[in-house]
C-alpha cells in the first residue's frame, strides 16, 4: 500500500497517521490544551490549507477534526498523551520520546502495527485488514469509521444514481417531464399549495413545465426537460432557444434540466443573459432526486453514535 493510494484525491486532509506528529508537536511545549485549541494548533503544525479546514463530512462535521479525533483516541490508549481534565490534553514522557525518535512521522502500515494492540478485540469475521487486502478495499480501511460508512453510502448512491438515469432514459418523455416537476415541488418550489404541472406537447411554447410560486401564479418558474445520451452535451443553441421561449412568456427565470451535461458554451451563455437560467445536468439531477426522495425510497437506516465531548466538559 503506497501513501498515494491511501490519500483519496477528493480530499486535502491527510490520513490520520499523518496527523500524529502535528498533534504531538502542538503539545510538545508542555501546555495542556482544550480539544478545540489542540485541533487548531495541530492544523497549523500540519500546514492545512483553508480548503482542508473547511471540508465537511456528509454528517456536517469537519473532516480534519474527525481525523484528529481519531488520532487523540489512539494516542490516549497508547498513553502518548493524557487527559488530566475533561476535554483537555497534554503530552506524556512516552509521547515526547516517540516524537523525538520519529520527527518525520509514520505511514499507515506502521501506525496499524503500533496501535492495533490497543484496539478492541472481537471474535467472528475476518479482521478489517484481511478483508481489505482480499477485496481491494485497503484504501477505504485507512479512513476513520464514520468516513468508511459515508464512503459506502456514496458508492451505493452512485449506483442508484446510474440506475435513475437509465430509467429516466428508458421511460416516456412525458414521464421525464413529470419527474422533474415533482422534483422541483419536493425542493420547495410551488409554495404551500404545491402548484406545478407539466405543459409539454404541441403548442407548449418551448417549455415543458411551469411552477407557480404563489397562489395567483404571479411569479412563475418555467422548466425545460431534455433527455440526452451521456456523450451528447447540451449546446449553446438549446439554451438560447429556451431563453427565447422564456421571453415569449415574459418570464424572468427558468430551469433547464438534462440527463447528460452542458457544453462550456451553454454554461457561459446561461451566465451572461439577464434572464435567470439555472442549468441542472444529469449528475446533479440524480443527486437532487436522491436527496429529496423522488423516484427512490429509504431501504434501511442506521444510527451512528460518538462521544459527546461537551457532555464531559
Amino acid at each position: 500500500m503506497t501513501e498515494s493510494a491511501a490519500q483519496a484525491p477528493s480530499t486535502e486532509v491527510p490520513i490520520w497517521p499523518a496527523l500524529i506528529v502535528p498533534v504531538l508537536q502542538a503539545l510538545s511545549g508542555g501546555q495542556t490544551l482544550h480539544r478545540k485549541e489542540l485541533f487548531h494548533q495541530a492544523a497549523d503544525q500540519a500546514g492545512l490549507s483553508e480548503g482542508a479546514r473547511e471540508e465537511t463530512l456528509n454528517s456536517g462535521g469537519l473532516r480534519y477534526e474527525q481525523r484528529m479525533g481519531w488520532v487523540l483516541s489512539h494516542l490516549t490508549r497508547a498513553s502518548w498523551i493524557d487527559r488530566p481534565v475533561k476535554g483537555y490534553y497534554c503530552i506524556t514522557d512516552t509521547g515526547r520520546q516517540w516524537l523525538l525518535d520519529n520527527p518525520q512521522g509514520i505511514n499507515y502500515s506502521q501506525a496499524h502495527t503500533i496501535f492495533a494492540q490497543y484496539w478492541p478485540k472481537a471474535d467472528g469475521p475476518a479482521a478489517p485488514t484481511q478483508v481489505a487486502q482480499e477485496t481491494g478495499l485497503a484504501a477505504t480501511e485507512e479512513l476513520e469509521p464514520v468516513e468508511q460508512i459515508e464512503d459506502a453510502i456514496n458508492r451505493i448512491q452512485d449506483e442508484v444514481g446510474a440506475s435513475l438515469l437509465r430509467r429516466l432514459h428508458e421511460g416516456h418523455p412525458d414521464f421525464f417531464e413529470d419527474a422533474v416537476v415533482k422534483l422541483l415541488l419536493k425542493m420547495g418550489y410551488g409554495g404551500a399549495e404545491q402548484r406545478g404541472r407539466r405543459i409539454g406537447g404541441t403548442g407548449d411554447g418551448g417549455v415543458d413545465g411551469v411552477i407557480d410560486q404563489d397562489a395567483l401564479g404571479l411569479d412563475r418558474v418555467y422548466i425545460q426537460a431534455k433527455r440526452y445520451s451521456p456523450d451528447n452535451a447540451v449546446g449553446r443553441e438549446a439554451i438560447q432557444a429556451f431563453v427565447g421561449a422564456l421571453h415569449g412568456f415574459s418570464a424572468s427565470k427558468g430551469v433547464f434540466i438534462t440527463t447528460s451535461r452542458f457544453s462550456q458554451g451553454a454554461k457561459d451563455y446561461a451566465g451572461s443573459v439577464g434572464t435567470r437560467t439555472i442549468l441542472i445536468d444529469g449528475a446533479r439531477l440524480v443527486s437532487l432526486m436522491i436527496k429529496y426522495r423522488v423516484g427512490v425510497q429509504v431501504k434501511q437506516s442506521y444510527d451512528v453514535v460518538e462521544l459527546d465531548e461537551d457532555f464531559f466538559e
